[in-house]
Order: structure tokens, then C-alpha cells, then sequence
């Protein structure tokens, strides 16, 4: 049993200096742990609330009522309280809200609050979090899905998908797949500033030139792969992440300035597979395009692994209709959009159950709290989706894996991607 002796949450800034939640906690008098929220740009419309304010500080995107439910209403109703575990936690939290999407207190306030338990409990047992929350003892460091040019809702230039990502799953230590993904992005920084291009990076750390299709991202990141010395198709994959739910509208889909029918875009994704070494597909089609999704995944799901992020929002209701409909493969698992640790790990687990993939993820928005890198590790998800190798915000993820790689020594094994079959 552990007892909330401390509780206090305050607003601090995200990686876009957009206002969230962090909270301080100690549990039975012992060290006080810290844990903060990300936030999405793209966000899906089924995701938990995200309580903000909506007045003049902050261009409306204060989160000071989030923070006075976290000082007043969870701290009188949980301190001096016994919990058994996380998931006892996250339900006292999740029933004090009383909504279907925490609507309430706010999903960024219970997860302030559910982060920071999960590391006090931890601490508190002599545990780093990924050993805290692994029931087997066997950890994977995950291949990276490195983002390293921007577009649509991430950047102000012409490209429509919005994530451009390496993935340099052909090697034998997460080491040697990070070295490679910084070595690409910048022979891609020399490639683009030789042509011109502005190297200013966007939310997420990768670049944001000024393309005029998507194609032409893939190819200067060919070039990119090429000059860094790897072999593309071997050492070097690429994923995407459309955000399709962004480019949707009118049941039409806008791909390189044209308007195309779920069909034409689907053959479109198809045509890109053949062409390119893609091995992964974020939201291709929108968040409720079911029949879009059932037939995409038929068309490509065999050799590409289709991930849905809006479509599913770390839900297991939408999960499931996903599994029975046999839309997409994979789900991303983004903590903020359920709202708790222990939901986040129930979606895990109904994704390993029904053999779909799963990739843990930051958000745009990020702080410099890298608890994600735990749970890709103690999950065994084999991936992780944090960013570019640039800003702190980002390598603050990858300096961590850094860290648990040196920790566990031989005991943590990489997860190569080099074949789509080795994610199941």
C-alpha cells in the first residue's frame, strides 16, 4: 500500500510554449517524484479533454482550472489515502471525474497526477519505472521512428503528410540505430541547404523545407541515406504519418494539391510502398473512415503496417471496433489521449492480444519528462516515436534510452525492424 503524503500541481510550459500541467508528489513521506503532460496539434476528436481555460492569458490555452482541480479537489479527496497500485490509482482518479472523457478534472490534470504516482511508486520500491511496470523481466530497446522532415499541421510549407521518418531498424543495438538516424539527418541538413532549402526544424524537430510533393521529401531522404554511408531497404526503412484526418474533407482527400477519392489516395499509398523501402503508415485515411481503413488494410496491410492514431486515440472501445472491423495494425499509444498510465497499459495489452503492433509516442507538444522511453522499454514495444534527434525536448527521449541501454547491459536487447513480419 502506498499514501499520498504531498500532492501540488503547477502550470509550466511545453516545447511550443503552450501552457500544461506538472505535478509534484511524494507517497508515504519518501522522495518527491516529478511528471508532466504533453500535448498534441494534431489531436483527434475522440481523444480525453483536455481541460484549458479559454480566456485572454495565453490565447485561451492556460491550464490554471486543470491545475486548481490537482491543488484542491484531487489533493483533499486522495491525501492521506491508501492505493494498492497504479491502476487502483488511476480508477479513484477516473470515478472523482465522473465523465466518459474526463471532461471534469481534465485528462491533463489526472495524467499529471497518474505519471508522477507511477514514478513515486517506483522510487519508492528501489525501481527505475521501467523495471516498476515489467512483469517478465526480458526488456526490448525499441527502433526509433525518427521524424526528420515536417509538414502539414507540423510546418507552414507546401508538403500534406505531416511526418516524414526514418526508421533505422537494421541493427544490432539501439546505439548504433540512433548513430545512423543522426548521421542521415544531417547529411539531410547538407543535402537541403546545398539546394537552398531553409533547415529550420518544426515542432518535432525535423526539418520543414518547402517541397512541392511528397515524393520529393522521399527522395532527397534517399540522397540523405545514401551520402550517411547506409543501405536503404536493409539498415534504413521509412514510415509516414499522413494525419489524414487533417487533409479530409467532404469525403475527399487532399494529396500534392489535388483532390482524390479514398480510392485514388489508397492507390496512391500503394504506388508510394512499391517506390519506397515504407514499411509503416500512420493515419492514412480519416478517424472514421471504417470502410476506408477495412479496405486499405486488405489492399497493403501485409507488407506495411498501418497504424492508427486518431483513429483509435489509445482507446480500447475504438481498438476494438478496429480489431473486429480489421481496420489498420497497429494502434499508437500516446498517454494523453486516454489520460492514464493504466489505460495506456490496458491498450497495450488488448493490442498484444489481438496481434496488432504498437508504438509508444510523444506528442508536438512535449516537455522535457521522457517516461515514455520507460514504457516503450518495460512494454516491449519494439518502437518508439519521439521526434527528430534535435531539440532537448525530443533527445531527452533518446538520451534516456541511452541510459536504460547502459543499465541493463545484455539484458536489453534491440529490436530490429529490418522485416515488417518481426513486429508480431
Amino acid at each position: 500500500m502506498a499514501r499520498i503524503t504531498f500532492l501540488k500541481g503547477r502550470q509550466i510550459l511545453d516545447s511550443r510554449g503552450t501552457p500544461t500541467v506538472e505535478v509534484d508528489m511524494s507517497l508515504d513521506n519518501g522522495q518527491i517524484c516529478r511528471g508532466s503532460v504533453p500535448s498534441g496539434a494534431s489531436t483527434g476528436t475522440h481523444e480525453a479533454v483536455e481541460l484549458r481555460d479559454g480566456n485572454n492569458e495565453f490565447n485561451g490555452k492556460s491550464v490554471n482550472n486543470a491545475v486548481q482541480n490537482i491543488n484542491k479537489v484531487i489533493k483533499k479527496e486522495s491525501l492521506n489515502l491508501d492505493f494498492n497500485s497504479i491502476e487502483n490509482f488511476d480508477n479513484f482518479l477516473i470515478d472523482l471525474d465522473g465523465t466518459k472523457n474526463k471532461s471534469n478534472l481534465g485528462a491533463n490534470a489526472i495524467l499529471a497526477c497518474s505519471i508522477t504516482f507511477l514514478k513515486c511508486m517506483s522510487k519508492n520500491n528501489n525501481m527505475e519505472v521501467y523495471e516498476y511496470l515489467n512483469n517478465d523481466g526480458t526488456f526490448t530497446l525499441p527502433a526509433p521512428l525518427m521524424n526528420i522532415i515536417n509538414g502539414g499541421a507540423h510546418a507552414n510549407n507546401g508538403l500534406d503528410i505531416q511526418e516524414f521518418m526514418i526508421v533505422p531498424g537494421g541493427f544490432d543495438t539501439f546505439s548504433d540505430s540512433l548513430r545512423a538516424g543522426v548521421e542521415i539527418f544531417q547529411n539531410l541538413k547538407e543535402l537541403l541547404n546545398n539546394d537552398g532549402h531553409s533547415t529550420a526544424v518544426g515542432d518535432e524537430g525535423g526539418f520543414a523545407p518547402n517541397l512541392n510533393t511528397n515524393e520529393e521529401a522521399l527522395v532527397y531522404i534517399s540522397n540523405a541515406v545514401a551520402n550517411a554511408g547506409y543501405e536503404l531497404g536493409k539498415e534504413i526503412f521509412f514510415a509516414l504519418d499522413v494525419a489524414a484526418s487533417e487533409i479530409y474533407e467532404n469525403g475527399k482527400y487532399k494529396i500534392d494539391q489535388k483532390l482524390v477519392s479514398v480510392d485514388e489516395i489508397s492507390n496512391y499509398y500503394n504506388e508510394l510502398t512499391n517506390k519506397f523501402p515504407i514499411i509503416s503508415i500512420e493515419d492514412p485515411l480519416d478517424e472514421d473512415d471504417w470502410e476506408g481503413w477495412t479496405n486499405l488494410t486488405k489492399m497493403i496491410g501485409n507488407n506495411v503496417q498501418l497504424v492508427g492514431d486518431d483513429l483509435f486515440v489509445t482507446n480500447n472501445s475504438r481498438l476494438q471496433t478496429g480489431i473486429d472491423k480489421q481496420a489498420a495494425n497497429s494502434i499508437l499509444v500516446k498517454i494523453n489521449q486516454i489520460g492514464s498510465i493504466s489505460e495506456t497499459i490496458k491498450a497495450i495489452e488488448l493490442a498484444k492480444e489481438n496481434n496488432y503492433s504498437y508504438i509508444i509516442s510523444h506528442r508536438s507538444g512535449e516537455t522535457e519528462d521522457s517516461i515514455i522511453a520507460d514504457i516503450a522499454v518495460a512494454t516491449n514495444s519494439g518502437q518508439i516515436k519521439t521526434g527528430s534527434c534535435s531539440r532537448t525536448d525530443r533527445t531527452s527521449k533518446y538520451n534516456q534510452l541511452l541510459r536504460i541501454e547502459d543499465f541493463l547491459g545484455e539484458k536489453g536487447k534491440f529490436s530490429r525492424l529490418n522485416t515488417f513480419n518481426s513486429r508480431f
